[in-house]
């Protein structure tokens, strides 16, 4: 509940219609969701307008409507009207306010790839003791992070949430709405450069979550990463870091890695045995991270390693699936080049019978240097795939080119979509069990298709 003097202070909104001192239910970005007496949000977006439905939540009955225009005033008496210059804004106030009522360990993950997984992992690992509060999927911007933390009530014991960004300035800003008391970077690589110009750019903008962490402060980076290695030197409070120690010590490290037929085994700090249900030795960094929240927090290593060996990772995340009577290292949720290159390791670590097939989309928001980093990914993917597929421009560009360079046309076919993609897959690859397909794209190009019916 809320009242009404607190959403005007969070907003820093204008009542233009009520009495200040009414009590408020849950907040609502879409009407068909809002409860009567609650708070409707008018948010714009891409595709929608909340302020083409203020009528519709008077109607039902809403205690209060927050937008930055009205085109008329409610005759409701139980309606509260607050006029607000920007929604999106009101809403993080909203949130950020609620979040003030709690004191409790919320952790928050940002960086360029895993942070999903990471989220996922440590809300898993930490479920085995306390009622936890995460962000669902990728709900992880301006809107999905700030609508997540208003769940928070008081059976909640702790609290994970992933950190979205592909401008400056947006990881500072759900910061500041969540106060987390541990923060996790996973790693810094070529994402969004389009927005970041440069890996000092993403570094900048992803480092921004350490800057504005709330006490006791606590951090945890990767520390075979580059760019965040360089940032434990000269500091006199050391961050807790995970890696494989190729040279240095990490306050959780792996070691001793074996493939089985399963998955992963693998030593975290030279005694304890883990299980991952996955081909990808890189989200082992991933568990790491889990690891260390969970010992953190109180919690035994017993438990965490239960825990984590019945772990499912999320779709499209280097799941190990059988479609069409073929297996598939299903990659399809996202890309860029980091993750790729860790996919087509994956690809390449997993022994096969048949043939090694990369249905590859195209890479976006990489800046002026797109074209030169599909070239490369096109190279990596040729050394190690019998056949590659390719879905988009910059893909197609780059195999083309490659072609020329290895003389290998038969092996490459080039798709304009992903459906076209999965005709050729197949009706002229013709894949069968076995062989091992992966499929790895961009958002944008919905390489999901692959998996749907022909």
């Amino acid at each position: 509940m809320f009242k009404l003097t607190e959403i005007l202070k969070a907003t820093r909104g204008k009542l233009i219609s009520a009495t200040p001192n009414a009590l408020l239910g849950d907040v609502s970005i879409d009407t068909r969701t809002l409860k009567k007496g609650g708070i409707f949000l008018a948010i714009k977006g891409d595709r929608f307008d909340g302020h083409n439905f203020i009528s519709d939540a008077v109607q039902r009955g809403a205690g209060c409507v927050i937008a930055s225009r009205f085109s008329f005033l409610s005759k409701s008496k139980k309606t509260a009207l607050i006029k607000v210059v920007d929604t999106k804004k009101a809403l993080g106030g909203i949130a950020a306010c609620h979040r003030s009522k709690f004191d409790l360990p919320l952790i928050a993950v940002t960086g360029s790839n895993g942070k999903t997984t990471v989220k996922e992992m440590i809300a898993w690992v930490l479920s085995e003791r306390f009622c936890v509060l995460k962000n669902e999927g990728t709900k992880n911007n301006q809107i999905g992070l700030p609508m997540a933390l208003l769940n928070l009530n008081s059976a909640h014991r702790s609290a994970v949430l992933e950190i979205g960004t592909n401008h400056f300035g947006e990881v500072e800003y759900l910061a500041r709405i969540c106060r987390p008391n541990i923060g996790i970077i996973t790693n810094i690589g070529p994402s969004h450069l389009e927005h970041f110009g440069s890996l000092k750019g993403v570094f900048r903008e992803k480092y921004a979550l350490v800057e504005n962490l709330s006490d006791p402060r606590l951090v945890i980076l990767n520390r075979d990463d580059a760019f965040l290695k360089s940032t434990l030197l000269g500091k006199r409070k050391q961050p807790f870091t995970v890696g494989f120690g190729f040279d240095s010590h990490s306050d959780f490290q792996a070691s001793a890695v074996k493939y089985t037929g399963r998955g992963l085994e693998f030593i975290v700090n030279g005694k304890e045995k883990f299980f991952l249900n996955t081909h990808g030795r890189h989200n082992i960094y991933n568990v790491l991270a889990a690891v260390a929240v969970g010992r953190i927090l109180g919690m035994p290593y017993r438990d965490i390693i239960t825990r984590l060996a019945c772990f499912n990772f999320p779709q499209g995340r280097l799941c190990l699936v059988a479609y069409n009577k073929v297996h598939f290292l299903d990659d399809s949720y996202n890309s860029n080049p980091l993750s790729l290159k860790e996919a087509l390791r994956a690809l390449a670590d997993l022994p096969v019978r048949g043939r090694k097939i990369f249905v590859m989309g195209d890479m976006r928001e990489l800046g002026e240097h797109e074209k030169d980093f599909h070239y490369q990914a096109a190279r990596e993917a040729l050394a190690i795939c019998d056949t590659f597929i390719t879905v988009g421009e910059l893909s197609g560009a780059a195999a083309g080119a490659a072609r020329s360079s290895l003389g290998r046309a038969k092996d490459i076919f080039c798709c304009r979509n992903a459906q076209e993609a999965r005709k050729v897959l197949f009706k002229k690859v013709r894949p069968d069990s076995r062989d091992i397909v992966l499929v790895k794209g961009s958002r944008a190009m919905h390489m999901e298709e692959i998996f749907k019916s022909r």
